[in-house]
């Protein structure tokens, strides 16, 4: 029968159509105010968006920060039962896990508890099928939010109880083949990420001819170089160098649909500058800012890092980015391009990142390094004839990994929408799965 809702479509006739509200109970999260030491790190599991997953995190037990009981008598979050669905519906809306214990949620959450203890599962499934429909419902110009009355208007399905279990059973064998899947092509993708910093490392650090006179750079992380070789500071093969300008004249609020390009972290990656996260910021603020220019070529340095991305990485600034500016902790240093090429000592500089960036920067949770010690970083410079050759190499040899890495991750992504359509095919009965369970 057509269910009477867009997003739900047609549903089998003896299925039920309901408001969410008839459903789950909704309670809104809150936050303690984050001066309050006796507010913090108490024994109540307080779940923001960031614990819950946004692919394979189904159920949840622990939480990233917890609260006192002050804490939670304080601010008014509420604690919910076990087997809660938590929905994240802010930053971003669609976020979506079980709990497994007791908890409470911050304001950028909220939590469903069952009238009906059943099967929860299947509800979890059916939000994960409705993540559009709940992103449209939200609302707000400086962030997406979905309120807790449009939420509670959702209309969902209600099958037989006997069904919703089927259903939970079935997405739960189907949606773990395809998790591994998902997770075996992710190994892969990091393997070739490996071997590509391998490579770069070597060819930067070795050079390419194995027969060549080495000698000791000086540094331990670095161990022999060729002997014709310079180790040098970087600022002597730079010419002009700035960083971006003091955190709070540039933020998010000044940024505009186009105009001067901000170079950012997340633009910094190892040995590449990556184009796709784009911010501007209009001209005529940009000139009251001062100058903090980046050019076509220009060397741009991360000053600040993580696991993940270390701090002291750097890119090479593309073509096509004037007229841009360089953001907060971020450097930029225009080189003297008839001692060193910029994809080279790009890099080099990230080769050298992780070990390197250790003893100059600071900071306990994130790495920071400064304008200052990152010029004074050392580097080795071979002739310009041979970095060229070791750019062209470099350039070849990662073009076949890169063309992988595409592929794998093209078959990633067909894998995640085959299991979003299988979930809400299941969902809404366009598939009879008790004949598919096990």
């Amino acid at each position: 029968m057509n269910s009477g809702s867009e997003w739900l479509g047609l549903i089998p006739d003896h299925w039920e159509v309901q408001r969410l509200k008839r459903v789950f109970a909704v309670v809104n999260g809150s936050t303690p105010r984050s001066g309050e030491s006796d507010f913090w790190d108490g024994t109540i599991p307080w779940a923001t968006p960031d614990d819950l997953g946004a692919l394979g995190t189904k159920l949840i037990q622990d939480t990233r920060r917890s609260i006192t009981q002050a804490g939670y008598l304080s601010c008014g979050t509420a604690m919910v039962p076990a087997r809660s669905l938590l929905l994240s519906t802010r930053a971003p809306i669609g976020h979506l896990a079980i709990s497994m214990n007791a908890m409470c949620t911050n304001q950028g959450c909220k939590s469903l508890v069952p009238y009906d203890k059943g099967n929860t599962t299947f509800f979890y499934y059916q939000l994960k099928a409705a993540v559009q429909e709940l992103v449209s419902m939200g609302s707000g110009s400086t962030y997406m939010e979905l309120a807790r009355d449009k939420l509670q208007c959702l209309e969902i399905v209600v099958p037989p109880s006997s069904e919703r279990e089927s259903i939970s059973n079935f997405l739960d064998q189907e949606t773990a083949k395809i998790d591994a899947l998902v997770a075996k092509k992710e190994r892969l993708i990091e393997l070739l990420r490996e071997k590509r910093i391998a490579l770069i490392t070597r060819a930067v650090s070795k050079g390419l001819d194995p027969t060549a006179t080495m000698k000791d750079s000086g540094f331990p992380w670095l161990g022999e170089v060729p002997e014709h070789w310079q180790v040098i500071k970087l600022n002597r093969v730079t010419v002009a160098r700035c960083d971006g300008p003091f955190g709070s004249s540039l933020k998010s609020e000044n940024y505009v649909e186009d105009g001067v390009r901000v170079v950012r972290l997340q633009n910094i990656r190892f040995a590449h500058f990556d184009s796709a996260d784009r911010a501007f910021i209009d001209s005529e603020y940009s000139k009251k800012l001062g100058d903090h220019s980046v050019r076509a070529n220009d060397l741009v340095v991360a000053g600040l890092g993580d696991e993940s991305n270390p701090v002291g990485r750097a890119g090479v600034a593309p073509s096509a980015i004037e007229p841009a500016i360089v953001k907060a902790d971020c450097f930029r240093f225009r080189l003297d391009t008839e001692r060193a090429t910029p994809s080279y000592l790009a890099m080099q500089l990230s080769a050298a990142a992780v070990a390197l960036g250790g003893a100059f920067a600071t900071g306990s949770t994130r790495a920071r390094m400064n304008l200052t010690d990152t010029s004074e970083r050392p580097i080795v410079l071979p002739p310009l004839d041979e970095q060229r050759a070791i750019v062209a190499f470099i350039d070849k040899e990662t073009t076949t990994i890169d063309e992988l890495n595409s592929k794998i991750k093209e078959g990633i992504k067909t894998l995640i929408e085959y299991r979003g359509a299988l979930i809400s095919a299941a969902v809404t009965g366009k598939i009879d799965v008790r004949k598919e369970v096990a």
